[in-house]
């Protein structure tokens, strides 16, 4: 497996797995949103991986969608996927987590006008530490 995608799993299953964050999101953790998701929900979002001295740096974005009045909502989601995962030891197939560090965070209205969306991105380096499939 490759080191992007073993990072990717790790970080869902942290993420399904982390019970306040599961209680603010009522266990709506994405990697591909269905249409009829309720609010609040949490989306893996974009990703960015490249070779780096012994491994690979991977620069990964997660998605917060709330309609719960205001961004406050999408700063307490924030906060518990900052907390589940910033420093965070995860276990990943045929590679080694070096570290997961929180890099910055931002929350915007959606053009629709009732949608507020936060952003939450973390910088990651991984090392192989078995054969990859």
């Amino acid at each position: 497996m490759n080191a992007d995608l073993a990072l990717q799993k790790a970080i869902y299953a942290r993420l399904a797995g982390d019970v306040g964050l599961a209680a603010l999101v009522a266990a709506r953790i994405y990697d591909n949103v269905p249409g009829d998701a309720g609010f609040p929900h949490l989306a893996l979002g974009e990703n960015e991986t490249r070779d780096w001295p012994g491994g690979t740096e991977h620069r990964l974005a997660l998605h917060v969608f709330s309609r719960g009045g205001g961004r406050a909502e999408a700063k307490r989601v924030m906060g518990a996927v900052n907390a589940a995962l910033h420093d965070a030891s995860l276990t990943l197939e045929d590679h080694a987590l070096v570290n997961l560090r929180f890099l910055d965070g931002t929350t915007r209205r959606e053009a629709d006008g009732i949608t507020w969306r936060g952003t939450i991105r973390f910088r990651a380096v991984t090392e192989e530490t078995g054969e990859t499939t």
